[in-house]
């Protein structure tokens, strides 16, 4: 497995295509600026077993990680997270009996444990009645220590555009840049 690597913030950017959603995942910069292209990743639209790859560069020639599920069409499913030769980084769930009315995650990394939810449950019930680009966050927390471990931030706009941060180093940026795309992805459905 390669060596672990740990992003403390970066951004994530989907871009809208007809059969793919399209994510780039840049570094942030300190002065909170755009900074290097971390990887590109597409997901196709209504795949029976969900598998996500990314790419160092847009042309998507080099694969550096992916996520995919562990079985097909299961709202319950798990999701690994690998690297490029194959090493598992982590794992990740959604939690559905309590997504029902907030959105619930459990996030799977070497020596801990998390659950990522909604921060604000008006939004988390509104969302689901109304197709509108609502702001929404999810704070992951250790579950053993209940400090916050990583944040994914939507920013309000038409398009979706995140900031994640992840404060604490066990939690690989492969991993947190998976649950991040993930989050997007899988609140669509």
């Amino acid at each position: 497995m390669s060596a672990q690597m740990h992003l403390p913030r970066f951004y994530v950017r989907q871009k809208v295509t007809m059969m793919v959603n399209r994510y780039a995942i840049t570094e942030a910069n300190p002065d909170g600026s755009d900074g290097r292209l971390m990887a590109i990743a597409q997901q196709k639209r209504m795949a029976f077993k969900e598998q996500v790859t990314f790419f160092r560069d847009e042309g998507r020639t080099q694969p550096v990680f992916s996520f995919a599920a562990r079985q097909r069409m299961d709202l319950n499913a798990g999701y690994d997270v690998r690297d490029a030769e194959g090493g598992h980084l982590g794992s990740f769930r959604k939690d559905f009996g309590q997504s029902l009315l907030r959105s619930t995650f459990h996030l799977s990394a070497p020596g801990l444990e998390a659950t990522g939810r909604e921060r604000n449950q008006v939004v988390a019930i509104l969302r689901r009645f109304v197709d509108l680009p609502f702001s929404f966050h999810f704070d992951f927390v250790d579950t053993q220590t209940g400090q916050v471990v990583m944040s994914s931030e939507r920013q309000m706009s038409l398009r979706d555009r995140y900031t994640v941060t992840v404060p604490d180093p066990r939690i690989d940026f492969r991993l947190a840049a998976s649950m991040a795309v993930g989050l997007d992805a899988l609140l669509a459905r």
